[in-house]
């Protein structure tokens, strides 16, 4: 369903992206923010399923500053190698990144539309940042772990939160103190661990990815059309 294109930044970066297109004419766009293990066929396929749904999805590769081509698999090597380029990321080279692939979508669907942003892991983080510094209209985040960190941050749309009461990369303590600093923010907790949105991953939870995306759905669908 989709291709592979080239973005580039305000800062003249180049780095690749994932475009599904879906039939007929597109609901809005939706920016795709992937895990640590890169631009890899799970996120693809995810790019694939919202454009099954009728948005027009782009996925970045959000990695090309530090390492062009990331795409690893869910063993342990491929976990710390993952965890390795995450760290040489920088949040406001990241948040360029996603705006310039924001950019990308109005180019296509006409100025003045609408953009949402999903992420998953540490996409989850990206799109909790996307929302708090971009012009997008919805975020939905799932186990993103480093939400805590950026919580002093303020969306500027409306976000929804997906974590699971077993993650061990997340704990609950860090969920409770973004409640408090952020009341308003809707969130969701399932009797999952982390990762429970893959199905290429050992903590994938069928019956928690399906309400989990049925509620990500119906909030895009509220401020997206």
């Amino acid at each position: 369903m989709g291709e592979t294109i080239r973005l580039t930044a305000s800062d003249e970066h180049t780095l690749d992206a994932y475009l599904a297109r879906p039939e007929g004419t597109p609901k809005a766009g939706l920016v795709v923010c992937q895990e640590i293990f890169g631009l890899n066929r799970h996120i693809r396929e995810v790019t694939d399923s919202f454009a099954a749904e009728g948005y027009l999805a782009l996925a970045p590769a959000l990695f090309d500053r530090v390492k062009r081509d990331v795409e690893l698999g869910y063993g342990p090597d491929d976990l710390d190698y993952g965890r390795g380029l995450c760290a040489r990321t920088d949040w406001d080279e990241t948040a360029s990144d996603v705006e310039c692939a924001v950019a990308k979508l109005r180019e296509e669907l006409g100025e003045g539309a609408k953009v949402g942003v999903v992420g998953y892991c540490w996409g989850g983080s990206v799109a909790w940042l996307a929302a708090c510094r971009l012009d997008v209209q919805a975020a939905a985040a799932y186990y993103g772990g480093q939400i805590y960190e950026l919580s002093d941050e303020t969306p500027r749309c409306a976000v929804i939160l997906h974590f699971g009461e077993e993650d061990a990369i997340v704990p609950f303590d860090q969920i409770e103190a973004i409640r408090a600093e952020h009341p308003k923010v809707v969130d969701h907790i399932y009797h999952a661990g982390h990762g429970f949105n893959c199905d290429h991953r050992e903590d994938y939870d069928p019956d928690a990815a399906a309400l989990a995306r049925s509620r990500t759905l119906a909030l895009f669908a509220h401020n997206l059309s």
